[in-house]
């Protein structure tokens, strides 16, 4: 799937499931949450902490709720995620095509 695909698909879902999108600042509200949930994950598998009795560890499907809510934004806000990702690619390219390899700590 592509992430044009996905940005339909997403949208698709929300006008026949969802009603209507959730207010912009709502769904930064709700990725803030996405992102925390995937973080603890994150600390309880590599980090030092431990899983709670009963605490859900799926690293994919909070990683999937990230980039659910983030496509949503991007719907919302008009942003075309592919020409976005695209431009971001090259800005990297562009600044960072030497400052890694460069890197003694790498």
């Amino acid at each position: 799937m592509t992430l044009e695909e996905a940005q339909k698909q997403v949208d698709h879902w929300i006008k026949t499931y969802g009603v209507r999108y959730f207010s912009e600042l709502t769904n930064m509200a709700v990725l803030t949450e996405e992102v925390g949930e995937l973080a603890r994950i994150m600390a309880r598998t590599y980090g030092d902490q431990s899983f709670k009795e009963g605490e859900k560890h799926d690293l994919s499907d909070e990683m999937a709720d990230v980039l659910w809510v983030l496509i949503c934004l991007a719907n919302q806000t008009g942003v075309d995620l592919t020409e976005a990702f695209q431009r971001n690619l090259e800005k990297k390219t562009n600044r960072d095509k030497d400052r890694h390899k460069n890197n003694p700590k790498l």
